[in-house]
C-alpha cells in the first residue's frame, strides 16, 4: 500500500500528465484516504467508505491517464473497464460482475509475482539443479556435476539446447464453462483442467526445447511456484481486492442517456447492476467470495451528449466527488511535448538512435507542431494530446522510412520542415478529416 502523501502523488503524476490539477488533487486524496483507513481499527475501519470520483472532461485530456498511473503508483490492483461492454443481468454478454473477476485475477497476478522475490533465491538454486539435470543426467557423479556446474557459471554452455519440464498454464481448449444468461455463470469454478489435475493429484507439466540461456527465465517462475503457497496467494489477492482495488469505468455517459423504448438489454439496466456493485456487495469468484465495500471506483465520460444528471441518482450518489477537465490548449501540448518524463519527442528521439540517426528538435518546430494540433483538433473532432501522436507520426513518416539508410547523420526538424509535411494538409479540411 502507498504511503505517499497527497503533495507526493500529484507531484508524481505531474512527471507524466500536464495540468488537470483539480482531478490529480482529488485522486490523491482517495488514494490517502485508504492509508488513513488502514491505520484505523475495528468497526471505524469498516465504517469508512472510499469516496468515489466523476471524472468529466472530452477525450484525450488526461482521464485515464491519471487512473493508470495512480494504480501503478500505489501497487494497487487496477481494471479499466467500459461500460458499453456490459449488459444487464438476463441478456448475452458480459455481466457487470466480470469486473470483480477480472479485479481478481489482477491481483492474484500482484500477489504472485510479490511472493515469488520471496523465494527468489531459492528458486534460483533449484533451476540451476535442474539445468545441469538436464545436462547431464540424474545419475552423474559429484564430479561431473561440479565440473558441469562451472561450465555453467562461466557461461560456456549459455547456446546449449536442453529439455526441460515446466508446468503447463494453457487451458488446453477446455476454460471454463459459461451459462448464459445466468449471474455468475462464467466464474469459471467447472474447469475440466484443474478438475482432472487434482483427480489424477498433480499439476500437469509439459516439455520444452530452449537453450540453456533462455531456460533460466521458465525454470526460475516455475520453482517459485512450486514454493508458493497458493492458498496464501489467493488470500492476500483477496485482501489486495477488498481493500486496495481500483475499478476505472470509463465511457460511463455512454449509458447515462434515460432508458430505450425497445424490449431489448436498456442502458439503464446496466446502471442499475452497477449499483450494488458500486454501493457494496458480495461476487462470487473461483477463488471465493469479494466485499466491493471498500473497492475505489472512478468513472469518466466526456457527456457531450448526456448529463451527469441524466445517471440514476442512486448512481449519482455513490459517485460524490466530481471533478472537470479542461480540454486541452496549444501551451499544453508545448508542454506534453516537451516537459513529460516519456514525452513523444523523447519517444521518437531514442527510436530514431537505434538506427544511428540523431534527431533535434527546434523551439519553433514545437510550437509549430502544437499549433497544428490546437488547431485540427478545432476543425475537425477534438480528441486532445493523441492528435500529437497523428501529427508527430505524420511529419516523421519519411525519416522512419529512411533511416536504416542514413545511419551516422543528424536530422533537425525545424518549423519549416512541419510545415512542409503536414501544414498544407491541416489547412484543408476536407483532406484532414481523413488523413490527420
Amino acid at each position: 500500500m502507498s504511503t505517499f502523501s497527497p503533495r507526493e502523488i500529484v507531484s508524481e503524476l505531474d512527471r507524466f500528465i500536464i495540468g488537470q490539477k483539480d482531478a490529480k488533487r482529488a485522486v490523491a486524496i482517495a488514494l490517502r484516504n485508504r492509508w488513513r483507513r488502514q491505520q484505523l481499527q475495528g468497526q471505524m475501519r469498516e465504517e469508512v467508505m472510499p469516496k468515489n470520483i466523476l471524472m468529466i472532461g472530452p477525450t484525450g485530456v488526461g482521464k485515464t491517464e491519471i487512473s493508470r498511473r495512480l494504480a501503478r503508483l500505489a501497487g494497487a490492483p487496477f481494471v479499466k473497464v467500459e461500460a458499453t461492454k456490459f449488459t444487464e443481468v438476463g441478456y448475452v454478454g458480459r455481466d457487470v460482475e466480470q469486473i470483480v473477476r477480472d479485479l481478481v485475477e489482477v491481483a492474484i497476478g500482484l500477489a504472485r509475482e510479490k511472493m515469488r522475490e520471496d523465494v527468489a533465491a531459492r528458486a534460483q538454486i533449484n533451476a540451476e539443479e535442474r539445468v545441469l539435470e538436464a545436462l547431464v543426467g540424474k545419475t552423474a557423479s559429484p564430479a561431473t556435476r561440479d565440473s558441469f556446474r562451472k561450465k555453467l557459471r562461466e557461461g560456456e554452455l549459455d547456446d546449449k539446447e536442453i529439455e526441460i519440464e515446466v508446468a503447463d498454464t494453457g487451458t488446453g481448449g477446455m476454460p471454463g464453462f459459461e451459462i448464459p444468461g445466468m449471474p455468475g455463470g462464467n466464474i469459471g469454478v467447472l474447469n475440466i483442467n484443474d478438475m482432472l489435475s487434482k483427480a489424477m493429484g498433480g499439476r500437469k507439466t509439459k516439455s520444452r526445447k530452449t537453450t540453456v540461456r533462455d531456460s533460466y527465465a521458465l525454470l526460475v517462475n516455475d520453482e517459485s511456484d512450486k514454493l508458493l503457497d497458493q492458498d496464501e496467494v489467493i488470500r492476500r489477492a483477496l485482501d489486495a481486492t477488498e481493500n486496495d482495488g481500483i475499478v476505472f469505468l470509463d465511457e460511463i455517459d455512454k449509458i447515462a442517456a434515460r432508458s430505450d423504448i425497445s424490449g431489448g438489454p436498456s442502458r439503464e439496466g446496466v446502471q442499475r447492476d452497477l449499483l450494488p456493485l458500486v454501493e457494496g456487495t458480495t461476487v462470487a469468484t473461483k477463488y471465493g467470495p469479494v466485499k466491493t465495500d471498500h473497492i475505489l471506483f472512478i468513472a469518466s465520460g466526456a457527456f457531450h451528449v448526456s448529463k451527469p444528471s441524466d445517471l440514476l441518482p442512486e448512481l449519482q450518489g455513490r459517485l460524490p466527488i466530481r471533478v472537470e477537465l479542461r480540454a486541452l490548449e496549444k501551451e499544453d501540448f508545448v508542454r506534453i511535448l516537451t516537459e513529460t518524463e516519456a514525452s513523444l519527442i523523447k519517444q521518437y528521439v531514442a527510436l530514431m538512435k537505434t538506427e544511428g540517426v540523431e534527431l533535434t528538435f527546434t523551439d519553433d518546430a514545437i510550437d509549430s507542431l502544437a499549433g497544428i494540433a490546437v488547431d485540427l483538433n478545432a476543425s475537425v473532432e477534438n480528441i486532445g494530446a493523441r492528435r500529437l501522436q497523428t501529427v508527430m507520426e505524420r511529419v516523421l513518416d519519411e525519416i522512419s522510412y529512411d533511416a536504416p539508410d542514413r545511419n551516422g547523420t543528424t536530422v533537425t526538424i525545424d518549423a519549416a520542415y512541419v510545415q512542409k509535411h503536414v501544414g498544407d494538409l491541416s489547412r484543408n479540411t476536407d483532406l484532414s478529416r481523413f488523413i490527420l
